[in-house]
């Protein structure tokens, strides 16, 4: 008798919800391509992250007891960006340290949590996408997915496999952005000169397109390239292996 398939939770994210709801389509179809029944829970909101780096802890906590009871029926909980699901698998089980059975719920919560490239490669062991790009690509480590999350090789490996896509890196693919959420708000200054550094980066590949798993990251290089006259084009990696990808860039009207 064949397993039931994957249940999963789609933790969609604010920026993808708000600012690029074809991310969350396209992560969608490729959860669903894999054999997976998907779900989009309708009590979900924000993972906490803006209040937790602020240093908010009553309302981080608020959030993430909300978004435990949401999701904690799921097998796992996907999430396309490597700072949410950062937030979720890493820094919530801090944030009960003096309530046990929250922390229990956490931590269970989190070990189920992952980024999407991460969840195909890792969990489902997806080897191909029937996907086609013409282009170029260089790619973006975000910090969170790359340092928290311990995803590098996973976008990779399954962009091998679109067809028409060649991969460049960059020198400084793993380098900060400059966005780093309220950072980029707090210190525009600073952050302007990361982002900079970024876009040189990007250029010095001869890409036409940057790709990556974090739409914040993706907005904020997106926009400091159409500042300095760029015409490389930026879209998350769930677009380019999902097929998704006649709509405008990231960054474009």
């Amino acid at each position: 008798m064949s397993s039931p398939p994957p249940n999963v939770g789609l933790f969609v994210t604010c920026l993808v919800d708000l600012m690029r709801p074809v991310v969350g389509f396209a992560a969608v179809k490729l959860l669903e391509d894999a054999g997976c029944v998907v779900s989009v829970p309708a009590a979900q909101t924000c993972c906490g992250q803006p209040a937790y780096n602020a240093g908010d802890q009553t309302d981080a906590r608020a959030i993430a007891r909300q978004v435990i009871a949401a999701f904690e029926g799921f097998d796992y909980v996907v999430v396309p960006s490597g700072s949410c699901a950062g937030m979720i698998r890493v820094h919530f089980p801090g944030l009960f340290a003096g309530d046990a059975p929250m922390a229990g719920r956490a931590r269970a919560l989190g070990e189920r949590t992952f980024e999407l490239t991460q969840f195909l490669r890792d969990v489902l062991q997806v080897p191909d996408v029937e996907a086609e790009y013409i282009g170029t690509a260089t790619y973006h480590d975000g910090c969170a997915g790359l340092r928290e999350m311990g995803v590098k090789e996973q976008p990779r490996a399954l962009l091998a496999a679109v067809r028409g896509l060649e991969l460049k890196e960059g020198g400084e693919a793993e380098i900060c952005c400059g966005f780093g959420g309220l950072f980029c708000v707090k210190y525009p200054d600073i952050s302007g000169r990361i982002v900079d550094g970024k876009v040189d980066d990007v250029l010095a590949t001869g890409a036409d397109t940057l790709l990556g798993g974090d739409l914040g990251c993706l907005l904020n290089v997106a926009g400091r390239l159409k500042r300095r006259g760029s015409d490389v084009r930026v879209r998350h990696v769930a677009e380019v292996l999902a097929g998704m990808t006649d709509g405008p860039p990231i960054g474009d009207p």
